[in-house]
């Protein structure tokens, strides 16, 4: 982690816990079954695993291995967000939100990137690791907690269900085989 990363993290407290599972607790219950926002919280959880399989890996294939498979899930998700919840975010009102949430996806994809030159089994490589979870721990209770809620609370039974369609195709296109 550079200074500049360690004097942000120090001076922006993220979110706890408790208010953490809160704002997954509320985007749960505005959940359909097998609707876009559904899938969403599934690959956060999906995601959040990934992170704890990299961590707890002991060698380096392992650790490259289980990066690998984070990364895939990470580009998924991202890829689905994207194309279809960020600019149904922004045709209804929420374009600050939405261009908010590219540039999250698009930073975390430059540190994922970057764990690529690093040791694997080193500190420094570690340090990262949880600098890119923390960020997108963030991330995601952002979305839990107020952008996805707005989307699902403004959109109509017909746009829901387009999302739907669309978010699983876009994930599945690139996930396909491979979560």
């Amino acid at each position: 982690m550079n200074i500049v990363d360690k004097v942000i993290a120090a001076v922006t407290p993220l979110e706890s816990e408790a208010e953490r599972r809160e704002a997954r607790s509320k985007a749960r219950a505005a959940t359909t079954p097998g609707g876009w926002l559904e899938m969403v919280l599934d690959h956060h959880l999906q995601i959040e695993s990934a992170f704890v399989a990299v961590r707890s890996a002991d060698t380096a294939a392992t650790r490259r291995s289980a990066q690998k498979r984070l990364a895939t899930v990470l580009t998924g998700h991202s890829i689905a967000e994207e194309s279809v919840l960020y600019p149904a975010m922004a045709l209804s009102g929420e374009k600050g939100q939405a261009e908010m949430a590219y540039v999250e996806q698009s930073e975390t994809k430059v540190q994922m990137a970057a764990l690529d030159n690093l040791d694997p089994l080193s500190q420094d490589y570690l340090d990262k690791l949880e600098h890119i979870r923390r960020a997108v721990a963030h991330h995601v209770f952002e979305e839990e907690g107020s952008r996805f809620l707005e989307l699902q609370s403004k959109s109509d039974s017909a746009t829901k269900s387009k999302l739907t369609q669309r978010y699983r195709e876009e994930f599945e296109r690139y996930c396909a085989g491979a979560t």
